[in-house]
């Protein structure tokens, strides 16, 4: 069997680190082309030396320099490529087969797109490429005879419930035969809480989450749930699903991933660890399952399932991500480019816990405002991405 070339966008996060543990443990089947990070480029330097990576890409020469002091192996180091440019372009390498796309935020949307353009085996974490340019990016797939794999557990759980044939697909209308898409979500570290005792969060309770362990941003998406609004919007897009038949339920212990409904009433579901090493290995292996490291699940250890409703009054912005859905891609972008804003004043001790939602209706209902527009290019989602951001800092500080 040949191996396949991974180049894993954002391997210093969460994914990227759980990406390379699952491909050390099947070294006949994969090797690591290119790794990516942002900031952590001491960590960069020593994940480059372990898995031999041939190509390192950084933002900025600085940290190509700092990246050069740091390597302390004796074998070749890796070439060094620096920028946003270079980013996608090495998604798009003829060297690469198969692209981790999990950079946190819009800035991971040029390089996601940039390999389904070059027609390789996206395994998407990133969930920006979808929510602010979800009818580019599909196009993108389908166009370039891409495959397209979720990542998110959510959206691997309900790839895995659904007929498929063994292979990744883009499909322009629903599965035949489905009724709903049912995604779960704990709650996160505040669901028994009030709205009313949420005021004075700090960024460390909000980061505690009760079953995952993500980064920062990512973790304050979960407590609000915004994280599962993004999910509906990329249910949406990887499913061909109406909004109308993508419903969330709140499932405390993380155990149940996402579910199907099929119109004979049978019920699909997904049940595994809290573990991402699961949907990377799925991934990675598909359509073969390969061992990702993760321990068996004790159902009886575990006890009881419980589900229940989302409160929207509790969560507010898992309610302003459905109405921007039903609005559009326009007002999808918006949603994201402003909470991306929002949690990063909130992590930096600039806004309240409870405004993160008001800036993020403050923000459609400015975009509400603006004359309809079709983003038919990246430039076109890039242009309204940046306009939204300097609009929102006002909201930051009123």
């Amino acid at each position: 069997m040949k191996s396949s070339r991974i180049t894993i966008l954002g391997s210093t996060g969460s994914i990227g680190i759980n990406t390379i543990d699952v491909i050390a443990r099947h070294p006949d089947r994969f090797s690591v082309y290119a790794l990516s990070a942002h900031s952590r480029i001491a960590q960069l330097a020593v994940q480059a030396q372990e898995t031999n990576a041939k190509v390192v890409v950084v933002p900025t020469d600085h940290a190509a320099q700092l990246f050069k002091s740091c390597w302390h192996s004796k074998n070749a180091m890796p070439e060094i490529r620096v920028g946003a440019r270079a980013l996608a372009q090495t998604a798009a390498d003829r060297e690469t087969d198969v692209v981790m796309a999990a950079i946190v935020g819009a800035a991971g949307l040029p390089a996601a797109l940039s390999a389904a353009q070059a027609g390789k085996r996206v395994l998407l974490a990133n969930k920006e490429a979808l929510v602010a340019a979800g009818s580019l990016f599909m196009a993108a797939v389908r166009d370039n005879g891409a495959e397209l794999l979720p990542i998110d557990s959510e959206h691997n759980a309900i790839f895995q419930c659904l007929p498929h044939d063994g292979r990744a697909f883009a499909p322009t209308a629903p599965t035949a035969g489905v009724r709903r898409l049912i995604l779960t979500a704990s709650g996160g570290p505040f669901r028994t809480k009030r709205w009313e005792e949420l005021h004075h969060v700090t960024p460390e309770q909000a980061c505690a989450h009760p079953n995952w362990s993500m980064g920062k941003k990512i973790s304050v998406d979960s407590a609000t749930m915004l994280n599962k609004g993004l999910e509906v919007i990329e249910a949406h897009w990887l499913f061909a699903m109406p909004p109308e038949r993508i419903n969330v339920v709140i499932h405390p212990q993380s155990v149940v991933h996402s579910m199907v409904e099929y119109e004979d009433g049978s019920v699909i579901a997904q049940l595994g660890q809290p573990d991402m090493r699961t949907p990377i290995a799925y991934g990675l292996g598909f359509p073969d399952r390969i061992d990702a490291g993760v321990g068996l699940l004790d159902l009886a250890l575990a006890g009881r399932l419980d589900f229940e409703q989302p409160d929207f009054k509790q969560f507010p912005c898992l309610k302003l991500s459905f109405d921007a859905l039903s609005v559009g891609q326009g007002a999808c972008i918006a949603l994201n480019a402003a909470n991306e804003m929002a949690v990063e004043a909130f992590l930096e001790g600039r806004l309240a816990y409870t405004a993160i939602s008001s800036v993020l209706e403050s923000t459609l209902t400015w975009h509400a405002g603006l004359p309809t527009r079709t983003y038919q290019s990246l430039d076109d989602v890039m242009a309204l991405d940046a306009e939204v951001r300097h609009q929102a800092v006002t909201f930051l500080t009123s």
